[in-house]
């Protein structure tokens, strides 16, 4: 079992349970899953990029992520309904506690100038979402191999009813909320 949700379980969601005053268990916020995605806008010219990006993406996750592909044409861009622009992963279950324990642990107190990250960023039903500006921070990386940095999204959707409830589980969970 993940040490994260072996955590979860045993300490953090009686202590939620008794925070907010739930009764039932099945109404304790947990995490439902995490949604990495990778816009790649220069997949447009060269489209060798997007496979490298791909493989950078399963090698963080541990999981084979799905091609995006563009949803409407805008001409401005060049970009043609339904051309490959990005990459996306959803991780649930093991692979979910997993990867949320080497972002929290290893790979946000790797960003430079970390002093921790925004209380703001919640979407108002309980959701997080995360932006990181380069993929070197995951130790899995091999910085030799990078052609370019890129940035990625992590979205973490909970079973929250509102941020209060959100922001006492992550935190929990040991994101490092800004003071």
């Amino acid at each position: 079992m993940a040490r994260l949700k072996d955590k979860y379980k045993n300490e953090i969601a009686p202590a939620l349970a008794k925070d907010f005053d739930i009764k039932n268990p099945m109404a304790i916020p947990r995490i439902e899953k995490v949604v990495i995605n990778m816009g790649i806008g220069e997949a447009i010219a060269n489209a060798k990029v997007l496979d490298t990006a791909a493989e950078e993406l399963r090698v963080i996750t541990g999981q084979k992520p799905v091609i995006t592909k563009a949803k409407k044409s805008i001409a401005s861009f060049k970009l043609r309904q339904g051309m490959n622009i990005g990459t996306m992963v959803t991780l649930r279950g093991e692979r979910m506690y997993e990867f949320l324990d080497r972002l929290i642990s290893v790979a946000l107190p790797r960003v430079r100038d970390f002093r921790g990250i925004s209380g703001k960023a919640f979407d108002g039903r309980g959701n997080y979402t995360l932006g990181i500006r380069e993929q070197l921070i995951f130790p899995e990386i091999d910085f030799n191999k990078v052609e370019k940095t890129r940035g990625m999204n992590i979205s973490i959707v909970t079973t929250a009813k509102n941020d209060e409830q959100s922001r006492a589980l992550l935190k929990a969970l040991g994101m490092p909320f800004r003071q």
